[in-house]
């Protein structure tokens, strides 16, 4: 009996890990079997009137903009406290598993479930996934939608940051020039070159030695659709050339950064990838000038401005 008892025990204790390690995306289908278990948490980060239109039923309403910083950098993580009150109005704990759904529109609306997935294994939960395709392809698949707003008991959940996929700005100036470390822009071409610069970013160019792994290249082309595995790999195999022991992924406010360090971090299984969130906004608005590469002259910034402004007026 008690050898019956001590194998009974081993198995469960095998299924209870097995079940923490939750899969980093979801298809619609897998979603769908798995929806109805109490311990599952659907966190619906689309806007509001989006959710209340419709949504998967028993998904929770936490629009983007609530995980995201002030104006002035959208990158900065909202104080730990806004955090931690979000989190436990979820009903989020180290038993739950939660799966980030948006709305599937493209790959750059992925950046904000890869950003969401990030903070909240950032504040130490790992029961973690994301609806792949977003809920364009749980619309696509046929399968339920409501428009009843669900509601679940607040937990006590104490955040317990994981410092290890976090760097700040002195971490990036400390590690510039270090070989054992690379830097990972996420942000399409034409912003890595230096040839337009978002509004809140002072200077058009990237960091200081600086790689440009352009975050839409995870996709299936013109999709949200992630790619699988293997072929993950095979993108980060074919753009990394350089070993490093260390990457920090960033933008301009940690968004599309987050898809890199999804891609890389998770999906791809790397070591130690960190995402730098308050990215290019902060970097560029220090006080002290910090180092950067594709910096164009004065005389060619006004003119990508005035090509900025054209095009603008005429879309």
């Amino acid at each position: 009996m008690k050898i019956f008892l001590s194998i009974a025990s081993a198995i469960a204790a095998v299924a209870i890990s097995a079940a923490s390690q939750a899969a980093p995306l979801l298809a619609p289908a897998q979603l769908n079997d798995v929806r109805a278990d109490a311990t599952v948490r659907i966190i619906d980060i689309r806007p509001a009137p989006a959710y209340g239109a419709n949504h998967i039923p028993g998904a929770l309403s936490a629009p983007y903009g609530s995980w995201r910083g002030p104006e002035s950098n959208p990158g900065q993580l909202p104080p730990l406290e806004k955090l931690t009150a979000l989190v436990q109005g979820l009903g989020l704990d180290e038993n739950t598993h939660a799966v980030v759904v948006s709305s599937g529109a493209d790959s750059t609306d992925f950046g904000a479930s890869a950003r969401v997935y990030w903070t909240l294994k950032y504040l130490g939960l790992t029961n973690l996934s994301i609806l792949n395709g977003g809920l364009k392809a749980w619309a696509d698949a046929g399968l339920p939608q409501d428009k009843s707003a669900a509601a679940v008991a607040a937990s006590q959940y104490k955040p317990v940051l994981n410092n290890a996929l976090i760097a700040t700005k002195e971490d990036v100036q400390s590690k510039i020039d270090s070989p054992q470390t690379l830097l990972v822009d996420a942000r399409p071409a034409k912003f890595f070159l230096g040839e337009v610069k978002a509004p809140a970013v002072s200077i058009p160019g990237t960091i200081h030695n600086a790689i440009n792994l352009e975050n839409d290249k995870w996709f299936k082309p013109g999709t949200s659709q992630f790619v699988s595995t293997e072929e993950a790999k095979k993108i980060a195999a074919r753009e990394l050339t350089k070993p490093a022991e260390e990457t920090i992924s960033f933008c301009n406010t940690g968004h599309w950064a987050a898809t890199d360090w999804f891609a890389l971090s998770e999906v791809v299984g790397q070591k130690n990838v960190k995402l730098y969130p308050a990215s290019l906004v902060e970097w560029t608005q220090s006080p002290t000038a910090l180092p950067m590469d594709n910096v164009p002259g004065r005389g060619q910034q006004i003119l990508n401005d005035l090509k900025s402004l054209i095009s603008k007026a005429t879309s």
